[in-house]
């Protein structure tokens, strides 16, 4: 618990310093999955910082906490900015990998609809709880613990030729 309090302490006093290194330690923790890979792709804290910007701008959209409220975050969330996400992360990993234009294209098209699917078994619910029970400030570091895991699976997913 007295690390969770110091948590709180460091996010309320240095909330983008402490999401940046939430942000590192999350991408970390899921390149462990696997570890014959370089995954520095796709664990820079920029990517999540932009996660951690659209729930500000999601906030602004659909102001409240209502169960109401929280559905229709999650569900811009999931229809808008999950699709959009993937779709520039695939490619960006690609190119950091050294695919050409048109092999990047072909794992694309391979790989985007499974991904996104993938993508429907985990993140709604734990977005739903997320807008519903989690204040805007800790968003983050929750989103930042399931992204272990999805991490991970990205981590295979990038990689598989």
């Amino acid at each position: 618990m007295a690390l969770w309090r110091a948590y709180q302490r460091a996010l309320a006093a240095h909330p983008w310093k402490v999401q940046v290194l939430t942000a590192a330690a999350g991408g970390e923790a899921g390149s462990a999955g696997t570890p014959d890979r370089p995954d520095s792709d796709h664990d820079d804290p920029g990517l999540w910082l932009c996660v951690g910007g659209w729930y500000r701008v999601l906030d602004r959209l659909i102001p409240g906490t209502t169960k109401v409220d929280a559905l229709k975050k999650m569900l811009l969330d999931q229809g808008g900015f999950a699709p959009c996400f993937l779709g520039c992360f695939l490619p960006l990993v690609g190119t950091l990998n050294g695919l050409s234009a048109q092999d990047n294209w072909a794992k694309l098209q391979r790989d985007y609809r499974d991904a996104l699917i993938t993508n429907y078994y985990l993140w709604p619910a734990v977005q739903l709880a997320n807008f519903y029970l989690i204040p805007l400030h800790y968003r983050l570091a929750v989103v930042q613990c399931v992204a272990v895991i999805w991490n991970s699976y990205l981590s295979w997913k990038a990689h598989q030729l």
